[in-house]
């Protein structure tokens, strides 16, 4: 076992984990943050995608390890003062969803790619999700959520 100190959702965890142990599996099974999914745990869907230090990443392809000393947010830690998040009042209001499995990771996916590019075009939003399938809504809604809070230029608040 190894000690690690994470800073998740605005709260620091120190914590013992097995060298081996996926952030994944840290987040959802010792901190209880179960709106980061498993989709593949081969990193090809992205239903798993976290920020660490600001950027997102799949985190069934990153160590619980590697988070030592750095600060994740997960789907859980971006509503503040229970509000939504821009991307998440997005995803409801444009129906960017249907069964809701890969929205978490999709939403901090996109709140990512507007980090980048605050005014993407659509094959730019398009691009920047690739790595985040979703099995249910041929993305259409995806991307106009997306290009709402381009529109509104409120992307990242996490």
């Amino acid at each position: 076992m190894t000690r690690i100190n994470v800073r998740v959702d605005g709260v620091t965890y120190t914590d013992e984990v097995e060298p081996r142990t996926l952030l994944v599996h840290y987040l959802r099974e010792q901190l209880g943050k179960t709106g980061t999914v498993v989709g593949c745990d081969t990193s090809n869907c992205g239903a798993c995608t976290v920020h660490l230090d600001g950027r997102s990443v799949k985190s069934c392809n990153v160590l619980a390890l590697q988070a030592d000393g750095h600060e994740v947010t997960t789907i859980e830690g971006l509503a503040t003062d229970g509000r939504l998040h821009p991307m998440q009042q997005a995803f409801h209001e444009c129906h960017a969803l249907q069964c809701g499995y890969c929205t978490p990771g999709m939403i901090m996916q996109a709140i990512d790619v507007l980090n980048e590019n605050p005014k993407p075009s659509e094959q730019e939003i398009r691009e920047g999700l690739e790595g985040n399938l979703c099995r249910c809504t041929g993305y259409h809604n995806i991307v106009k959520a997306v290009q709402q809070v381009a529109g509104t230029g409120e992307g990242e608040r996490a």
